[in-house]
């Protein structure tokens, strides 16, 4: 039976640098004219890059027996949409195009690393590291293995590596991982004279658009500093690696973090250490759970006590969520609700506006952003500082 047509937009592989002012601003208005009965200041605009802006990209691996040929493509709107081969890709780093080469070079000119091959993922840095995984429907040998090294060697050859770094080569099949090298990058991101440091791991989310997440990083310094908040605490929700946090840190006595997923946990307390961030504590916790029990009174989570912090002796006045696009659960808004200062990081504009709505009984919009973290896309990342109206209930760690 025939597939109907996907309605999906089609993969964004080469891009029309001409036409980026026009794109970029017309998310501009839509974002003004979505938000007008809640911001009427200027939005804090952050442009992209034009071309080489994304970080990481997943192809699927595609074989041609009739042409005999083998390459890279993506799909429209899933595995069943329309097929589009990728040679080489506008959207990603110089470095990942370059690795893109070598990997397919390398798999056309080896059987062994092409039999049952149907995915590459490639994550690279703006600092210059990089690791590519293979995916395959067959267990992974030795003969796999020994072709792999020689893969990660011609790797090491790539254009726009940091100095001494080579490429790791992780092979994933079915409850199988083979990992040559680490399954981690360490990207070093320059933000306000300092360079930050965050592991990065294979499979793990971190911020596509890297000049971008510096953008971000430093608006939300810039909106969060002042001498009050050096003498309370920072509650942070979704907190991923510690990417925010960590970067805030000298803004607050304190920065407490939740975040759902193990590795990212543990990304985050590798990043703490090496930046020297020890006023930041991240334990694993989904942002619902805390939430409900924050709001029914329970201050006493073993996971933080563990490392030594009492949550009920917190000052917790500034809270920051960067939550996936469905935006926060009810309870969640109803725990931010209760802060002063309120920074939201969103990437669905429809599901932030539905949240401020909500928000906007107790707090007003005192700054709005827009980072062009997907360009040439639909997509709009949004920044928003919300302030506690004068006579609107106020708090101490959302108690």
């Amino acid at each position: 039976m025939a597939t109907a047509p996907s309605t999906e937009p089609a993969p964004i592989i080469h891009v029309d640098t001409k036409t980026y002012d026009s794109q970029l601003a017309a998310k501009v208005e839509r974002v003004k004219t979505q938000f007008r009965e809640y911001y009427s200041g200027e939005l804090d605009v952050f442009r992209s890059k034009k071309k080489h802006y994304r970080m990481r990209a997943e192809f699927r691996i595609w074989h041609d027996y009739k042409e005999e040929e083998t390459y890279f493509v993506m799909f429209q709107g899933g595995s069943r949409g329309s097929k589009y081969r990728v040679d080489d890709f506008d959207v990603g780093s110089e470095l990942l195009n370059g690795l893109m080469q070598k990997v397919i070079e390398g798999v056309r000119g080896s059987e062994v690393l092409s039999k049952k091959i149907f995915q590459a993922n490639f994550h690279t840095t703006l600092s210059g590291q990089a690791m590519v995984s293979l995916l395959y429907h067959r267990k992974l040998d030795d003969e796999w293995k020994a072709e792999a090294e020689k893969l990660k060697e011609s790797l090491g050859t790539t254009e726009g590596l940091e100095k001494g770094h080579v490429p790791s080569v992780i092979g994933r099949s079915r409850k199988q991982k083979v990992v040559l090298g680490t399954d981690y990058v360490v990207e070093t991101l320059p933000v306000n004279g300092k360079h930050l440091k965050y592991q990065q791991l294979e499979g793990g989310f971190s911020q596509p658009n890297g000049g971008m997440c510096i953008h971000m990083l430093e608006w939300a310094i810039k909106h969060t500093s002042n001498e009050e908040s050096k003498s309370h605490d920072l509650l942070e929700l979704y907190c991923g690696n510690g990417n925010f946090s960590i970067a805030m840190a000298d803004n607050f006595k304190m920065c407490v973090g939740t975040e759902v997923s193990k590795t990212s946990v543990a990304a985050a307390k590798y990043n703490i250490e090496e930046n020297g961030t020890g006023n930041v504590f991240i334990a694993r916790c989904s942002s619902e759970d805390f939430s409900s029990a924050w709001l029914s009174n329970k201050k006493s989570f073993k996971r933080f006590e563990q490392q030594g912090l009492d949550l009920a002796e917190c000052d917790f006045k500034t809270v920051l969520v960067d939550p996936p696009r469905a935006g926060l659960d009810a309870d969640t808004v109803k725990l931010v609700g209760k802060f002063d200062t309120i920074v939201y990081i969103s990437c669905n504009p429809d599901t932030l506006h539905n949240n401020v709505r909500d928000l906007s009984e107790t707090h007003t919009c005192t700054q709005f952003a827009l980072f062009d973290q997907f360009p040439y896309s639909h997509h709009v990342e949004c920044g928003v500082i919300l302030k506690k109206r004068e006579g609107a209930p106020c708090s101490n760690g959302g108690s």
